[in-house]
């Protein structure tokens, strides 16, 4: 007698199967249009194949395409597949390796000695949608190691030999079929290609990649494509593309004079006077911001010796995106070893415990604009967005566990004003929770958990929630922007941790006069400084708020007569705390006004006779075709009331 399993749906209902049922035979029970609509399914919360077996009692619901999440992940990881299958039928000659989805659609590496042009993307594109209107089956098995070894060295497919290999032993080697090509892959997908959208994919461009990211390895070609569930969201992605294009913070950057990158210095900042103008400007900001917070601002070494990382965790588990120093210190037998710390929170604690703490002290909130070094991949590196030198606005709040809950809407709070001065209303928050491999007790991180998500609901936000997705010791929330073009931004993070302090022998004398361990709240606003310039030069399409601008006006003459009162002018609004610089030059004024608007200047003043004569200024704003008259002082008080930082006003 064949075994029975229970099946539970998400409306409660409850059925009985035979074991090893599949999910395309589950939704053909239930409804013929379920059974045609059907795409995936979820087990227990995992994303599973129609085709794959159900062997135990499980929750189980059918995926349509209606399921915006499984939808996307299908549809995307079909089209790599359909992807190297029309690139293998147009080039028989070329090795596949892998290709995973990411962000609005897939990669896939390919070795092949020619490299990919744009109209190789048209062939492969149209090869794709041919092979999606076939309608053809997919199908998948699972195979012995020896067998898929035999068969990929037999079709002279030495990368998926590799994979093969690398994959642990008692994991399942599933393969895939999509019409008669082939390939390694761990699924789920989609049950004919004809359920891809043959109208809502693009190929946007090839790029190098290393084989497994390793540099000694050899260099493949990766074609990069995006996709959606219909045309319509094709087309408004391609058109965000286009519109953050223009906003390329490296484009703006040079033509806003603000820093450059150069290979004697990889993923660190040459930042130029206009550019350091903005980071002190927002640095300064957020020093006040601190300050009226509660926050006591501290400063640690940049070079830390391998025993303290070693204590704190960090020499196991991320020494390999440490910079490594060695010194011969005098009189040592061997070379002493440090590293550039990558973060601030060891040295925080050094602090901390300088001195006997009571629980008086607590919460104690100390806040470093800490430079930090990182090795991050060649490849990785991304003008002033991914870099290995960056400054973070780092703080770490030691209290009690009673603690945590307050001081997490306080952050809250506190962040909620500084996105908003920023210019950044629409954001979200992220919680992660236990993961399976953690440390604590159950009763700890219950409490934790609980105070995070009180202190959001307190503070009037809502929240997402990943379960599992929290750090080893303890959970966190990530906040989210979205920015003017609607792309997101994880920018600020509050993390519980009660393992840092405890590896490094942080206490406080409570109420009973014993010592406790503090709780570490690490927690950052805008994440790193470069990072979040970045995303502002972006955001504002350069057009910054005139208080962060770094040239907020220029004067320029329309005559050389008038250079005079040019220089009066200018004066005057330095003095008035305005950021303004005179142009004189024997240039025209319309070629003068075209540069700085180039350049995002904020306000073009002209100066004619006319204007010396009345005491006025023609005034020009950034982004208006009309200029306007406005007598000086009338100008000097308007412009020294917008330039204030939000903090003063």
């Amino acid at each position: 007698m064949s075994r029975q399993i229970t099946l539970t749906f998400p409306d409660g209902a409850q059925r009985s199967y035979e074991a090893g049922i599949t999910a395309a035979e589950v939704a053909a029970s239930i409804a013929p249009s379920l059974a045609k609509a059907a795409i995936s399914a979820q087990l227990d919360g995992a994303h599973w194949d129609l085709q794959w077996p159900i062997t135990a009692d499980a929750k189980l619901s059918i995926n349509t395409m209606k399921d915006t999440v499984p939808a996307l992940e299908l549809i995307r990881h079909d089209l790599a597949h359909i992807m190297a299958r029309a690139v293998q039928e147009l080039w028989p000659d070329v090795k596949v390796t892998i290709g995973p989805v990411r962000d609005h659609g897939w990669f896939y590496d390919f070795d092949r000695a020619e490299p990919f042009t744009p109209e190789d993307l048209g062939a492969i594109e149209a090869r794709m949608k041919a092979i999606i209107n076939a309608r053809e089956p997919v199908r998948t098995e699972v195979w012995e190691r020896d067998r898929a070894i035999a068969y990929y060295t037999e079709n002279n497919e030495p990368y998926k030999v590799e994979l093969v290999n690398r994959i642990p032993e008692g994991e399942p080697l599933r393969m895939y079929w999509h019409g008669s090509w082939q390939d390694l892959c761990r699924g789920p997908h989609l049950q004919h290609t004809g359920q891809v959208p043959a109208d809502a994919f693009k190929l946007t461009h090839v790029a190098g990649a290393y084989w497994l990211g390793d540099s000694t390895r050899p260099m493949l070609q990766r074609i990069y494509g995006v996709a959606f569930r219909s045309r319509e969201d094709l087309k408004a992605h391609m058109t965000m593309l286009e519109e953050a294009a223009k906003r390329d913070h490296r484009k703006l950057g040079r033509e806003m004079d603000l820093f450059h990158m150069q290979e004697e210095a990889p993923g660190q900042v040459f930042w130029h006077p206009n550019g350091w103008t903005i980071y002190t400007t927002l640095q300064d900001y957020m020093r006040r911001r601190q300050r009226a917070d509660g926050y006591v601002e501290v400063n640690t070494p940049q070079v830390v010796n391998r025993n303290l990382w070693e204590k704190s965790g960090h020499w196991e588990n991320y020494r390999e995106n440490m910079f490594i120093v060695e010194v011969d210190e005098e009189g040592a037998r061997e070379k002493v070893i440090n590293a550039l710390k990558p973060m601030n929170c060891p040295c925080h604690v050094q602090i901390f415990n300088v001195g006997l703490k009571s629980y008086r002290d607590l919460p104690l909130r100390m806040a470093e604009f800490g430079s930090c070094a990182r090795y991050e991949p060649s490849g990785a590196l991304h003008g002033i967005m991914r870099v290995r030198g960056f400054t973070q606005d780092d703080a770490h709040i030691f209290c009690t566990e009673a603690q945590i809950e307050a001081e997490t809407k306080k952050f809250i709070d506190f962040l909620s004003q500084i996105y908003a001065d920023l210019g950044f209303t629409a954001w979200r928050i992220k919680l992660s929770t236990r993961p399976e491999k953690r440390i604590g007790s159950e009763e700890s991180w219950d409490h934790a958990e609980a105070a995070l998500a009180n202190a959001c609901q307190h503070a009037g936000y809502d929240f997402e929630l990943f379960p599992g997705e929290g750090a080893f010791y303890g959970p966190k929330l990530e906040f989210v922007l979205t920015d003017a073009i609607g792309r997101d931004w994880q920018c600020g993070t509050l993390q519980v941790d009660q393992n840092l302090p405890e590896r490094l022998d942080a206490s406080y004398i409570g109420a009973d006069g014993e010592r406790h361990r503090p709780v570490m709240l690490h927690r950052a606003c805008l994440g790193s400084f470069e990072r979040f310039i970045g995303m502002l030069i972006e955001n504002f399409a350069g057009k910054l708020p005139l208080w962060l601008a770094p040239r907020q006006v220029v004067v320029a003459s329309i005559v050389s007569d008038a250079d005079d009162y040019v220089r009066e002018v200018t004066a005057a609004l330095t003095a008035a705390g305005i950021r303004a610089e005179a142009d004189t030059r024997n240039e025209k004024i319309n070629y003068k006004v075209r540069e700085h608007s180039l350049g995002k200047v904020p306000y073009i003043f002209a100066i004619g006779m006319k204007e010396v004569e009345e005491r006025s200024v023609s005034v020009r704003q950034l982004g208006e075709t009309r200029t306007r008259t406005a007598q000086l002082d009338e100008i000097l008080a308007e412009l020294a009331a917008e330039a204030t930082p939000p903090d003063l006003r």
